[in-house]
């Protein structure tokens, strides 16, 4: 399941300590203009080692594209694109090699295939969604050509809310050898009514697939999400008048299809699972032993996970919006 999308679809491919990561997309259209310089803002705001707050691995993230592309258009053949892994440190997972971390994917990876990359954590790495981005960058612009934008933000971490108590909070938790997590908040404005398919063609339930399928995150909810269980009705219910809606609890979908409002969604992501604090575990052979998870790790991923969310529903709306476009 490495292939995401129906009419805009994308395969990603590498791993964390490998030679490289990327992305084909094929579905994009033909004659878009479409440079590097469309896809290299979107890597920057997701790169490690920007702040004292993010990882120290030092990736440049520079895009190359590789196919596609003629004379600054595409052809409409696949776009393939790639990022080249510069501050690998596979060293530093040695110890690792025969023991599962904690919260991370070791254990299932090792259940389900009877291998697993130890480096880093190979595909299931968080550095696997760099290739998410430079996709989504372009379905950005498919989208913006068609008035659609999408932006994020970062409603909480462990509870903060203000930048300085942000900062603070991971500064905490990071001196501390620990880690948090947060909420953050993907909104799509521009967005047509009518995208989504009914029953199992949801657009929501496409959104909240998207969303669960980056690492981080453990809850997905649209609009007013879990805080609608605690309403009435009357007070849920988006009234209409001649003019339009008079709210948005439903977060710019229903019955699985979009509204024309904005489309509202929040993720919860968990605090990083590489920490230095010593925790139990358990190696290959079933031994119990202590770990304590040494090298380069964000102590939070939300700040850099915001701009892979904002890809993956920009990845989510442009293949609905493709599928729209056949009844058309």
């Amino acid at each position: 399941m490495n292939t995401f999308g129906r009419n805009f679809r994308i395969t990603t491919f590498g791993e964390s300590h490998g030679s490289a990561l990327g992305v084909v997309i094929d579905g994009c259209p033909a004659g878009m203009e479409l440079s590097a310089g469309d896809i290299q803002p979107a890597l920057d705001r997701r790169r490690p080692g920007t702040s004292f707050l993010t990882s120290g691995r030092a990736e440049k993230d520079v895009i190359g594209i590789l196919s596609g592309v003629f004379e600054g258009r595409t052809t409409g053949a696949p776009v393939a694109m790639i990022i080249n892994n510069e501050d690998v440190r596979s060293e530093d997972y040695e110890a690792l090699r025969d023991v599962y971390r904690p919260g991370h994917a070791d254990f299932t990876y090792h259940a389900k295939y009877g291998i697993r990359d130890h480096r880093g954590g190979g595909r299931s790495s968080g550095r696997e969604t760099v290739a998410r981005v430079a996709a989504g960058a372009v379905a950005m612009k498919i989208l913006q050509g068609r008035g659609i934008a999408i932006r994020g933000r970062i409603l909480e971490v462990h509870g903060k809310t203000t930048q300085e108590e942000i900062e603070k909070e991971i500064l905490t938790a990071k001196e501390a050898g620990d880690s948090v997590g947060g909420i953050a908040e993907i909104v799509a404005t521009g967005c047509p009514a009518g995208l989504g398919d009914p029953v199992f063609g949801k657009l929501d339930a496409a959104i909240a697939g998207a969303m669960m399928g980056i690492g981080a995150v453990k809850g997905v909810e649209i609009g007013d999400g879990f805080f609608a269980a605690k309403k009435f009705g009357s007070e849920n219910n988006d009234q209409m008048t001649k003019d339009g809606f008079l709210s948005n609890h439903a977060g710019g979908i229903l019955g699985g299809v979009s509204t024309g409002q904005d489309i509202v969604v929040r993720i919860a992501v968990k605090p990083t699972p590489s920490i230095a604090k010593a925790q139990k575990t358990r190696d290959v052979h079933g031994n119990v032993v202590d770990i304590s998870v040494k090298g380069r790790h964000d102590p939070c991923i939300v700040p850099r996970i915001v701009p892979v969310a904002e890809a993956m529903l920009a990845l989510v709306l442009a293949d609905s919006l493709f599928e729209q476009e056949k009844y058309r």
